[in-house]
């Protein structure tokens, strides 16, 4: 494209978000880069002064949401990729999780995407134009032991934002679900809660920690070159996975859930709805 885009990113100050906006600044781009934190956007806002706005937001305050979304449009006078990357993980078994811990957790990896989604709608439907970008997970499709509820969180926007690219349309607005693989964005350390640990549950802790391993991922960055390309189809996908490994690995989950299915078709079959 030949015209300045103006981003919209949230968690902007680390990991992929971070990425994100500095390949939108490096393309020519303008961005506005909303993190609870902003500081450690301070050096880029130097390099960038007049591309880059950083928005201090926590995105579970919808009214502080709200405000933010037109803030950020007013900033450069529109707004046309919004990226709800804001996140967190909370790590141990459903059993152990507090309901101050889930209600946290959701309150920032689905709610705060709700509320963004919510605030930006009105701007890109005045428009007619837009593209949001919903960053879910490559195991948004399963659960797996111990980030149970980071899955589900992931599931929930994953089931909603189809809804919305289906409302949103009509209007030219497009909505693509990005679903990343392990990229080392400091989710684990940086962006994680920790439930009190059952020694009950060792034995499984034990047997997850050796098959996940110690490989932290490949660095953000390198998936920036994707979500850049994505972002100028006219067309773009509804849901794209990011990662070579981590296609591999959905293709493999389909696989066993239609397996599944199928091992069960009979018993499924035997009631008429």
């Amino acid at each position: 494209m030949t015209t300045s885009r103006v981003w919209f990113i949230t968690g902007a100050s680390r990991g992929l978000g971070r990425a994100f906006t500095e390949a939108a600044l490096a393309a020519g781009d303008r961005v506005v880069g909303a993190a609870r934190d902003v500081g450690p956007l301070a050096d880029l806002a130097g390099k960038h002064p007049d591309s880059l706005v950083c928005l201090p937001l926590d995105v579970s305050d919808r009214a502080a949401v709200m405000a933010a979304v037109d803030r950020a449009a007013a900033a450069f006078g529109r707004l046309d990729i919004v990226v709800n990357n804001a996140g967190g993980l909370l790590f141990g078994m459903l059993e152990e999780a507090t309901e101050e811990q889930i209600r946290a957790h959701f309150d920032v990896n689905f709610f705060g995407a709700v509320w963004v989604t919510q605030a930006v709608i009105p701007h890109l439907r005045a428009q007619g134009s837009g593209h949001i970008l919903q960053v879910t997970s490559m195991g948004s499709g399963g659960g797996v032991a111990s980030v149970g509820p980071y899955a589900a969180g992931k599931a929930a926007l994953d089931a909603l934002s189809q809804s919305v690219a289906m409302e949103l349309e009509p209007f030219g607005v497009k909505v693509t679900i990005v679903q990343p693989g392990g990229y080392n964005t400091g989710l684990f350390t940086l962006g994680i809660t920790a439930t009190d640990p059952d020694p009950l549950y060792e034995p499984l802790r034990a047997r997850l920690a050796e098959m996940w391993g110690d490989d932290a991922g490949p660095d953000p960055s390198t998936a920036a070159p994707v979500i850049m390309e994505l972002v100028d189809l006219p067309d773009p996908p509804l849901r794209l996975i990011v990662g070579s490994r981590s296609y591999d690995l959905v293709q493999e989950m389909d696989r066993a859930r239609t397996e599944g299915y199928r091992a069960w078709e009979s018993l499924s079959r035997k009631a008429p709805g």
